[in-house]
Order: structure tokens, then sequence, then C-alpha cells
């Protein structure tokens, strides 16, 4: 018979510093979980759950609608699509890696800053993408074609680099540099 042993929650006096949310004091799984341990844990009521699950259920609902969009006869060929797809899968990317930043992130410490970096990076890419669509399909008419609007997607990639290495870094500063001396110390 298959017996899944869930993971033992602790408080905010049992995890190290590095693990602790403001105003959350209980639910915190074990700062060196497996990976099994960190799946498993999705079905147990951790201050994790609910970010989890109301993130990897959209990300199905959004890959759902780039297929069905992606499928639909000459979308391929459809150059005013384009601009749509891209959204969508950075609606499909975002979420999907917030699911694993915060599933994943209590494995290490070296884990925790990796999977936020990667959630940073991936939130960046949505706003990449929603600046792809706004300027293909919202952009007031006298706006078109003006240098403001020529320029726009090319300042929206400019402000992914700058804003994920900006979280990156910020992160880095806030834990004392201690996120590149992981192993050994």
């Amino acid at each position: 018979m298959l017996s899944w042993k869930l993971p033992r929650l602790l408080n905010v006096h049992q995890v190290p510093k590095v693990f602790h949310e403001d105003s959350i004091i209980c639910g915190y799984r074990s700062p060196t979980c497996s990976a099994t341990a960190c799946v498993l844990s999705l079905f147990q009521l951790t201050n994790e759950t609910l970010n989890i699950w109301t993130h990897f259920i959209p990300t199905w609902y959004f890959l759902w609608r780039l297929l069905a969009l992606l499928s639909s006869p000459g979308s391929y060929h459809d150059p005013y699509l384009w601009p749509l797809f891209v959204y969508l899968l950075s609606c499909c990317i975002y979420p999907l890696m917030s699911t694993c930043a915060h599933t994943f992130s209590v494995m290490s410490t070296q884990a925790r800053h990796i999977c936020f970096f990667l959630d940073y990076g991936a939130l960046s890419m949505y706003s990449l993408g929603s600046a792809i669509a706004y300027s293909a399909y919202i952009f007031p008419d006298r706006w078109v074609n003006s240098t403001f609007h020529l320029w726009f997607v090319s300042w929206a990639v400019f402000n992914t680099i700058i804003s994920t290495g900006m979280s990156c870094y910020s992160r880095y500063v806030y834990t004392g540099h201690t996120a590149y001396r992981w192993v050994g110390k």
C-alpha cells in the first residue's frame, strides 16, 4: 500500500532568517526539503500552498488558450496574432516559474535564491509580453509610428533586463552577499 508522509511544518523561529517572510509565523517547510518533499507539500496547508495553487491553475488555463489559438486554422500565417502568441506565452511562463519558485525554494539557501532569480526573470518577461501586446493592439492611433511607439518595445526589453538585474541584485545585497558562498559555509 502506498503511504505518503507529509513533511513536518515549522514556525518562524525554527527556520533560518533567509527563509522568513514578513508577518508569517507558522507553516514553514523545512529549509532542507528534498524535491519529493517539496512536491508532497503541495497537498499540505503551508504558508505557500495558496500562492502555489493560485499560480499553477492559471498556468494550465493560459496554456490551454495558447494551444487553442495555435491550433486554429491559419493562425501561424496571421501576423496580427503573433503579439498575442507572445503575450499568452508570457502568461504561461510567469505563473509556472512562480509555482516552481515557491514549490522548490525550500530545498536549500542556494535553491531559494536561484528559484527567485528565475521568478523575477519570468515576471519581467511577462511585463515584456504585455508591452508587446500593448504596442500591437492598444496604442492610440495618433501614437502609432511615432518615435515613442517605434522605441516602446525596445525600452520594454531594456526595462526587462534592468528590472530583473536589479531585483536579483537587491536580493543578493539583502542577504549580505551570502548568496554566493553556499557550498561548505
